[in-house]
């Protein structure tokens, strides 16, 4: 055999020999050194690593950012301005547990409905009335008729515009609130589509629950505290309405024919130059009384206005608006506070150049008269100051007949006062030919005990839209008064009366004075003496005898005859 082959088979047999012998040794693993690059691990180091959170843990969380981001959003862009009829509105949707709906009428307060039970409230914010489309009411009272399906569509126009932008709101919120927590997109995009579920479940919540009847039992707070005793109770005035806004367009026609049937009156010319004064009073915001006025004072050529407080409700600032239309009419406008109005309303009318307030005794020449007045001391709609009744009238009143005796000791005597109540008027009883006053929404003419004749002026505004709860509607009053220009001494009026809502007369009755009727006495001479420190003086006749009048409280009697009373009754 060669050597060659027989080398090759020995090394072939020991190859397999050891190849036997590894496969009967057991196996390690190999051994791994760490990389010199790799920090060492410590027992210590787990602690330092979160546990994951648990599912509901990640569920909870993700709702309370929803949730805060969802209301983040509706406060900031949640909320919509629009018309309802003619308010302007804001509508916004707010997290609530019990739910309804709250409307504030700032600053007055705000009154409550039980709408709906859902986590959402909705708040609407009355913000200004509309003056153009609020005389458009009073100019065209064939509106009226259409005025409900405009406000259905107004609110159903709001509430949709609401409705989409508290979508976007929730969603917006909920999606940027959740970018910075998590800064993870698809987390951010799961919060806004839970906030935007949360949304549409609390909508449907508030739409099984709706209850449309909670319109007639609304809870107030602030001052509309008062408002069921001021406006009566919501369901009469629904029940009503519609007859209100029938009569409305009749009382238009009426105030027009009125003014027809003064137009065709003799007109009383004692002089030709007598102070013609235009006495209005207790507007309580019925806007129908600016278009009275204004006819008035054009087609009476009325010298000076002089209204004697209430013309307001409230007194608030969102009522200023109301007094607008004294700046376009035609005379100058003498104004003292009622009760219903406060020191807003008087601050408002102060800034109007053909305004003149008076306060305090005040006294200023307007028209060609010396008139003096003062504001009523208490403010009655607001329910947290306690009225403290006739004393405080009449001490305004003693107040206001000081500044009057000082005025007649600066030789610069008044002709006319004016206060608000007449408790306050009748303390000027003998400092002054004539006061006027309003308050009792009736008319009242009465010569006091010496000799200031006193008269009480009805309600210009018919007693304000709340006439129509009344079994009978309050008529609407004024007067037109004649005063010398030379004596300042009043020698007639004219007592203006328009059947109330609905009511188809409308009277013009002229009265004189006692001692202007024929063949009586001629009017004393100056009323008040500027040296007098004695106190009121009774005026006399030229034989010595108090001035004859009527008793207290008795209204003066029409004179008779071609002078005497004219009425014009309109069907």
């Amino acid at each position: 055999m060669p050597v060659g082959k027989g080398l090759r088979g020995r090394i072939r047999t020991a190859t397999a020999r050891l190849r036997t012998a590894a496969a009967r040794i057991p196996t390690r693993p190999p051994t791994r050194l760490p990389k010199a690059a790799a920090p060492r691990r410590t027992a210590a180091a787990p602690s330092l690593r979160h546990p994951a959170p648990r599912p509901w843990a990640r569920a909870c969380g993700l709702a309370v950012v929803a949730g805060l981001g969802a209301w983040l959003g509706l406060l900031v862009v949640g909320s919509v301005h629009t018309q309802v009829g003619p308010m302007e509105t804001s509508m916004a949707l707010r997290p609530d547990l019990t739910g309804g709906t709250r409307i504030n009428v700032s600053p007055l307060g705000a009154l409550e409905l039980a709408s709906h039970t859902a986590p959402l409230r909705l708040d609407v914010e009355v913000e200004q009335l509309d003056p153009a489309r609020s005389s458009a009411l009073v100019e065209h009272p064939e509106r009226l008729s259409g005025l409900e399906d405009e406000v259905a569509a107004d609110i159903v126009a709001g509430t949709t515009e609401l409705a989409l932008r508290s979508c976007a709101a929730v969603v917006s919120g909920a999606t940027a609130l959740g970018l910075a927590v998590y800064r993870r997109p698809r987390r951010a995009l799961a919060a806004g589509g839970l906030a935007l579920a949360l949304l549409a479940a609390s909508t449907a919540a508030a739409a099984a629950t709706w209850n449309p009847r909670s319109v007639l039992e609304p809870r107030y707070s602030g001052l509309l505290t008062s408002a069921p005793s001021l406006i009566g109770n919501a369901r009469s005035i629904v029940t009503e309405f519609d007859v209100y806004q029938q009569e409305l367009a009749r009382l238009v026609t009426n105030v027009t024919k009125l003014y027809d049937a003064t137009s065709t009156l003799p007109a009383f010319r004692p002089d030709p130059g007598s102070i013609r004064v235009l006495h209005v009073s207790d507007l309580h915001l019925n806007p129908a009384a600016w278009h009275i006025i204004a006819s008035l004072v054009t087609q009476y050529r009325i010298d000076v206005i002089v209204d004697s407080g209430d013309t307001m409700d409230h007194g608030s600032a969102a009522e200023n608006a109301f007094l607008d239309p004294i700046r376009d009419l035609d005379a100058p406008y003498v104004w003292v506070r009622g009760n219903h109005d406060s020191r807003t309303t008087q601050a408002y009318l102060s800034r109007m150049k053909n305004v003149t307030v008076l306060d305090e005794g005040r006294a200023a020449t307007v028209g060609g008269l010396r008139i003096a007045g003062t504001g009523d001391p208490q403010f009655t709609p607001d329910r947290s100051v306690a009225a403290r009744g006739a004393p405080a009238e009449r001490l305004a009143g003693i107040r206001l007949a000081s500044a009057i005796r000082d005025q007649a000791r600066a030789g610069t005597p008044v002709d006319l006062a004016v206060a608000h109540n007449p408790d306050a008027a009748r303390e000027t009883d003998g400092t002054v030919p004539l006061v006027l006053a309003g308050h009792l929404h009736r008319r009242e003419v009465e010569v006091m005990r010496f000799g200031t004749r006193l008269k009480v002026e009805g309600s210009t505004g018919g007693g304000g839209l709340r006439a129509v709860q009344n079994e009978k509607p309050e008529k609407v009053r004024a007067s037109v008064l004649y005063l010398d220009r030379t004596t300042k001494r009043l020698q007639a009026w004219d007592e203006i009366t328009l059947g109330g809502l609905g009511l188809t007369t409308a009277e013009v009755g002229r009265h004189l004075p006692e001692e202007n009727k024929p063949g009586a006495k001629p009017s004393p001479g100056p009323f008040a003496e500027p040296s007098s420190s004695a106190g009121p003086r009774p005026a006399a006749d030229p034989v010595g005898k108090p001035s004859p009048g009527p008793s207290p409280a008795a209204p003066a009697t029409p004179s008779r005859g071609p002078s005497g009373a004219a009425r014009s009754a309109v069907p």
